[in-house]
């Protein structure tokens, strides 16, 4: 049996190898936040062809298991004691090796919040207490074959394959987090919708396959000028967002905007009856998240559930969802007589009893759409005409949403939050206003299910005319199908592998007078 000396050596290992890995598994736990806590998608994700991240993991072990392997051949002479040590002072190496070269490898870094913390905790315990199990029986098997190099060589070459395991450990670990996790999120949930029914403020849900983040951002703005406003921040559109937006700022205002988002059925449900909003808007229905619902049927019958439960509703152009109250749809508000430039958007502002020439330095017809939209909702809410025509030159554009930003007479369109067929047509068409040579980065379009590779042809064949830098290497491949079949020249298009070597490349190219479009910069579950 092993004496308590050798128990504490191996529990030595394990605190010291486990805490390394810990930290060398952090891009596993900002995939596994990304996928909102899934354990099933973030597998799905890692073991999909050609993931980076599992040939990185693989190369790590692989690495780890010859320098271990040959430290303890080197060492075995003095010892298996000695073998050991050296063998796992490889291992530690590795592992703070690969910490070094992979601190800027994910796009969306992780959010170190208070559950992703209690996450990295359960995981250390798991993976401390798997590698004492592993030392141990490592132990017994060796001293069972009786060879001191043989001995020597299992013992420190073993736990150097413990990486490739590592997913499943942090699998393993959010699922033992749940039992913590899901009533605490209870709890929390509970308390802001305790609160947001106190509060005597007016509650507003706006959802939608887009344009969500975009009307709120305006419809804020606009109601700043009469009524104290408050609006979940950034894209806080789930239950734990919006709780944390209501139990950490109050609900100290007139009007309350809730963004309200859905990846599947009973997602906008569970929001209404979280906020129980009286006025809502939805902005359109498209394909987007079609990979999750099915059909877009199921995606208009998800949105109408806020059509329902709201009392006064505004519904955009594609908006085509069920509605059982007072409404104001397309036909009573919109951006009519569009003209667009480089210096922004011109339209006329119609709405119920007024029409009026505005513009807007903002960039793309959508975002005339947008405004007319938040306009609307401001009218229901007790806003005049004129009111917010006065707030619509100050508009703002919401970064990463067709932000205009000039960097030494280049023009960075910065759309990388875009993920969605109509979306990208309004900013291709924005885009087509500038003088100069015109570039479009994009990886493609994702979430649309079965209709992905077809809307991905499709996005091609509207980039014809412009220079086109695909990042990828499998969702580009549609893209560039259809920019060729459409007659695109392939002079004109590059294929890269991430979005650095597109950025070297444009630094190369990029000449004053230029424009440059970002199209969908994807996270990194949507790498490839």
């Amino acid at each position: 049996m092993p004496t308590p000396e050798l128990y504490l050596t191996f529990a030595a290992y394990a605190i010291v190898i486990a805490l390394l890995t810990t930290f060398a598994a952090q891009p596993l736990f900002g995939i596994l936040q990304q996928e909102g806590y899934g354990e099933r998608a973030m597998l799905k994700w890692y073991f999909r062809r050609g993931n980076e991240l599992w040939r990185r993991y693989a190369l790590l072990s692989l690495c780890a298991l010859l320098l271990s392997a040959l430290f303890a051949l080197v060492f075995s002479f003095a010892g298996t004691g000695y073998a050991v040590f050296f063998g796992r002072l490889a291992i530690a190496g590795m592992l703070a090796l690969f910490l070094f070269s992979f601190k800027t490898a994910l796009k969306v870094p992780l959010v170190r919040t208070a559950r992703a913390v209690r996450l990295g905790a359960v995981f250390y315990l798991l993976y401390a207490a798997l590698l004492f199990g592993v030392e141990t029986g490592l132990w017994f098997l060796t001293e069972a074959i009786g060879h001191p190099l043989a001995s020597a060589m299992l013992r420190a070459a073993v736990p150097a394959l413990m990486p490739l395991f590592a997913v499943f450990a942090v699998a393993l670990a959010g699922l033992v987090a749940k039992v913590y996790e899901i009533p605490h999120s209870r709890k929390y949930i509970r308390r802001a919708r305790e609160a947001l029914a106190a509060s005597p403020c007016v509650k507003v849900g706006i959802t939608g396959s887009f344009g969500k983040t975009t009307v709120k951002h305006f419809a804020a703005h606009m109601l700043g000028e009469k009524y104290r406003v408050r609006m979940t921040p950034a894209s806080y559109n789930t239950p734990i967002g919006i709780a944390r937006c209501v139990n950490g700022g109050g609900l100290d205002c007139d009007i309350f905007l809730a963004e309200m988002g859905a990846r599947r059925t009973g997602d906008i449900k569970e929001l209404c009856a979280m906020v129980a909003p009286t006025y809502g808007v939805v902005t359109g229905i498209c394909a987007q998240h079609l990979e999750t619902f099915g059909s877009v049927e199921a995606i208009a019958a998800e949105k109408g559930i806020l059509a329902k439960t709201a009392r006064f509703v505004v519904l955009g152009e594609t908006a085509h969802v069920p509605a059982e109250h007072a409404l104001i749809a397309g036909k009573d508000f919109g951006a009519e007589n569009v003209v667009l430039s480089e210096g922004g958007v011109e339209f006329d502002l119609r709405l119920p009893g007024a029409c009026i020439r505005v513009h807007s330095a903002l960039l793309g017809r959508h975002a005339a759409e947008d405004i007319a939209l938040a306009a609307a909702l401001c009218v229901s809410l007790g806003m005049t005409a004129e009111e917010i025509a006065a707030r619509i030159p100050t508009l703002e554009a919401v970064p990463h949403r067709l932000q205009r930003i000039e960097e030494n007479g280049v023009t960075v369109l910065d759309d990388s939050y875009n993920s969605n067929v109509r979306g990208a047509q309004n900013a291709i068409e924005a885009l087509r206003c500038f003088a100069g040579r015109k570039y479009v980065v994009t990886p493609g379009l994702v979430e649309l299910g079965e209709l992905e590779a077809r809307a991905n042809a499709q996005l091609g064949a509207e980039l014809v005319g412009l220079d086109v830098i695909l990042v990828g290497e499998t969702r580009v491949l549609s893209v560039r199908h259809g920019y060729l079949e459409a007659g695109g020249e392939e002079a004109r298009l590059r294929i890269v592998p991430d979005l650095a070597h597109a950025q070297k490349f444009l630094a190369e190219e990029l000449s004053s007078g230029d424009a440059v479009l970002f199209l969908n910069d994807l996270p990194d579950k949507y790498r490839g």
